[in-house]
């Protein structure tokens, strides 16, 4: 299924199952020649890994990547590069009182009714495990990226009511990862972690938003007119499982500036054409400009709830429903990693398509 899909030239397939035998997929369109650091990659699987902190699911998976192809002596050969995760504490029966059950704003309704079979166990492939796939596919194309000294750096800006302001910093990796919400200030990251210990002791659940900027970013990607660059990553954050809302540069604050406010004026800056501001995000007319690429995703409260809720059977039978097993009261420190792998992705397959514009 095309759905399955990511990509015009760097592309990911991904396959696999919350509850199966593994998840995985197929990188195709890795230039050959880059010498691949499979550590890395585990180090990325790592951070979206559950079990990694008190707030996560206590759901205790190795993530343990395996390639199986596309490598030769540590160097990608240009052939597609296959990769397996095997799921090994996977608890299949957490899910045998929903089997007839529609949960609450899951995928359980609309995917029984499309393809007329439910994976129950988990909600199968509509589960986020299946992100592993993209944070290899991400962490592969970070790689790539890195020879051209591009970077992405992402972090959490508010969980619920708790929001910090980065003052348009990039704060450094270090500093993000000794949080255990990725929020890199000390301050803020007490507040969000008290307030997940608070939803989740109450049996509920808590959104938040992730930003995310780019660096080292060159003039020219993007692709006339359904492939610009915002609309390509866009399309990539709104994939994500419980993204809601996606806003680059200003977003909806320029809704309210006006033409002379909002304008970003050409400069030379050191000799190369640079803006004085940044108020679009580092991307106009659908191209990058040469400046950062920021943007931010915002998360819904996780739909699996310990609290009882309304819902229906799969006969129509009106029931009240209860969650059961292993579930993250907030998902947003796990999609950090996730976010930067989907950028990562669009912009090596932008990057790739510019190679090919003009002679």
């Amino acid at each position: 299924m095309a759905g399955n899909s990511f990509g015009k030239l760097f592309t990911l397939t991904g396959f696999g199952e919350s509850h199966g035998e593994a998840v995985g997929g197929v990188i195709d369109g890795c230039p050959a020649g880059l010498l691949l650091d499979v550590q890395a990659i585990q180090a990325e699987l790592n951070r979206r890994r559950p079990g990694q902190s008190k707030i996560a699911t206590p759901r205790n998976e190795a993530d343990k990547v395996e390639i199986l192809s596309g490598v030769f002596e540590g160097v990608t050969t240009g052939m597609p590069i296959a990769f397996v995760v095997r799921n090994e504490n996977q608890k299949s029966k957490d899910y045998s009182n929903i089997k007839s059950t529609y949960r609450p704003s899951h995928a359980d309704y609309t995917w029984s009714t499309k393809y007329g079979i439910r994976d129950y166990r988990g909600g199968g492939r509509s589960s986020a495990r299946e992100h592993i796939a993209r944070v290899v596919g991400g962490a592969v194309a970070k790689q790539i990226l890195a020879t051209y000294g591009i970077s992405i750096t992402a972090y959490t800006t508010q969980i619920g009511s708790v929001v910090w302001n980065d003052n348009g910093l990039v704060p450094l990796f270090e500093k993000i990862e000794q949080s255990i919400v990725r929020c890199p200030d000390s301050e803020k990251s007490d507040e969000m972690v008290a307030i997940i210990e608070q939803v989740r002791g109450e049996c509920d659940s808590v959104g938040g938003v992730v930003k995310c900027v780019v660096q080292g970013v060159p003039v020219g990607l993007g692709e006339p007119v359904f492939d610009r660059c915002q609309a390509l990553l866009a399309h990539a954050m709104l994939s994500i499982n419980a993204a809601k809302g996606f806003e680059y540069g200003m977003g909806f604050g320029a809704a309210a500036m006006r033409g002379s406010e909002h304008n970003d004026a050409f400069v030379v800056k050191d000799g190369i054409v640079g803006t004085e501001t940044n108020r679009s995000g580092g991307i106009q007319g659908g191209v990058t400009n040469g400046e950062d690429i920021y943007f931010r995703v915002a998360f819904k409260p996780v739909a699996t709830i310990a609290r009882e809720q309304k819902s229906v059977d799969s006969d129509g039978n009106a029931i009240l429903f209860t969650a059961h097993g292993r579930h993250d009261p907030c998902v947003v420190p796990r999609a950090v990693p996730v976010v930067e792998a989907m950028t990562a992705m669009v912009l090596v397959d932008l990057l790739l398509q510019t190679k090919a514009n003009k002679l």
